[in-house]
């Protein structure tokens, strides 16, 4: 284990076991060194060196996700997530999973509403190697009929498991389709079954060509490399790529919302399911800080507030739990509820509305504050515990933030958050007004089974 992993654990004990403003903010100013470049043609690539295992986590990450979509066509940036591994030139279909197998290289990648991003962790004697899977796979992606054609079922298929035949993807599709009526986040990531049919391969092409250029890329290299020599592989590769002209037409905001929201379905399952969300701010704001507390305190873990409230004390629900999502644009804080059969989602909804909003009429217990500071940081400490964690924060705050400097700031921005801001915040959000409610019953006349 090298220096910076031991100070590290280290770190994270000494957050959860001393409270002190001073010691919570030395531990905030930990950093570590990190390279940024930009080369000619807009690729971004950020460097960070760690001898500490023979290894290396490569992440590739374009500024496109499902928000920057055209109506009609949704789910196009996630169906290149698959298209992606279909091979290119030099690495041509089956041949493009064989090599990273017979490699070690374990790789993985991912859609959500703002990004795609795309890694691979391998030995760091195979670096080069991946460089060159990766840029074939960017300058000559194997867009044809037939991958076109089996991509699009698999993730016709995906769809299916995951959304139409999954109770929790379902009500998270409702909820978001729900809160949301102008700005694209009113769409799921993994779209629309008909605007999936209807993706023309001329369509993929325009948006290969814009989106997945270098110029709309950032790569981040981690772990056991030396950073000069790496940036020499890099525009060895990459640098012969053009740099390409990405429009992003300004998206439409969200109106404020006036009044609650309600929506509902019916589905074969067994018991009621409640999802309740509140319009919030957007990630890298001072007031994500606080929501991402508010957020832990509330429904985060057995021991907040709502699931010892109503799955404990009041035995009505199997599971109560939420998140604070903080996309690039204003987002939702959210709290899902898997009630016990027999339960009526009207018989929790008002208390669980109370139980949530009492943060905007009492202020939160001191304890309760720094317990909810001391589990946050340590999970931001345990994140930079492997090289992938680190490599997967700093191009998180890259892309979203637009610097990944961000990062290091995070720990000082939570430390700041006092319990007159959570009681503001909460103020200001946690609103009937500001609230969506959704909800998935079980299908009359239909057998009680499980989706």
């Amino acid at each position: 284990m090298g220096k910076l992993q031991n100070l590290i654990v280290l770190f994270g004990i000494i957050l959860l076991t001393i409270g002190a403003l001073a010691t919570t903010i030395d531990v905030a100013k930990l950093r570590f060194p990190v390279q940024k470049t930009v080369l000619p043609n807009g690729l971004t690539v950020l460097l960070h060196e760690d001898h500490s295992v023979p290894t290396v986590s490569y992440q590739t990450w374009f500024r496109v996700g499902s928000k920057n979509e055209e109506p009609g066509f949704t789910g196009i940036a996630h169906l290149f997530e698959h298209m992606m591994f279909k091979g290119a030139k030099r690495y041509s279909g089956k041949e493009f999973d064989r090599v990273l197998q017979a490699n070690g290289v374990t790789n993985n990648a991912f859609t959500t509403y703002d990004y795609t991003g795309y890694f691979e962790d391998l030995s760091s004697s195979k670096l080069e190697l991946i460089i060159d899977v990766e840029s074939d796979r960017i300058e000559n992606l194997a867009l044809t009929p037939e991958n076109l054609k089996s991509e699009r079922e698999v993730v016709k298929e995906e769809r299916r498991f995951r959304v139409d035949n999954n109770v929790a993807g379902a009500l998270q599709e409702l909820l978001w389709t729900t809160a949301f009526h102008t700005h694209p986040y009113k769409w799921p990531v993994i779209g629309w079954m008909p605007d999936i049919d209807s993706i023309t391969l001329e369509k993929c092409k325009d948006f290969f060509h814009t989106n997945y250029s270098v110029s709309n890329a950032v790569v981040v290299v981690a772990g056991d490399i030396e950073p000069d020599q790496t940036l020499k592989l890099i525009i060895k590769y990459y640098g012969k790529l053009p740099k390409v002209d990405v429009p992003r037409p300004p998206l439409p905001s969200e109106p404020r919302q006036a009044k609650e929201l309600i929506a509902s379905a019916q589905k074969i399952v067994q018991s009621d399911n409640l999802a309740v969300a509140y319009h919030i701010t957007k990630a890298g704001d001072d007031e994500s800080y606080v929501m991402d507390l508010i957020s832990n305190i509330l429904a985060e873990g057995e021991s907040s507030r709502l699931h010892k409230k109503f799955v404990y004390d009041t035995p009505w629900a199997v599971d109560v739990g939420g998140n604070s999502s903080t996309p690039q644009d204003p987002g939702l804080f959210e709290v899902v509820a898997q009630l016990k059969p027999g339960v009526s989602s009207k018989k929790l909804a008002g208390p669980l509305f109370l139980e949530i909003e009492n943060l905007s009429r009492e202020m939160v217990r001191p304890k309760e504050l720094e317990k909810a500071k001391n589990q946050i940081m340590k999970h931001w400490v345990d994140s930079m515990k492997t090289i992938h964690g680190k490599a997967y924060s700093l191009v998180l705050n890259e892309v979203v933030t637009g610097n990944y400097e961000n990062l290091f700031e995070d720990l000082i921005r939570y430390e700041k958050v006092t319990k007159e801001d959570i009681l503001r915040v909460a103020k200001k959000y946690l609103v009937k007004s500001n609230r969506t409610v959704v909800t998935i019953t079980p299908q009359k006349g239909a057998k009680n089974e499980t989706l």
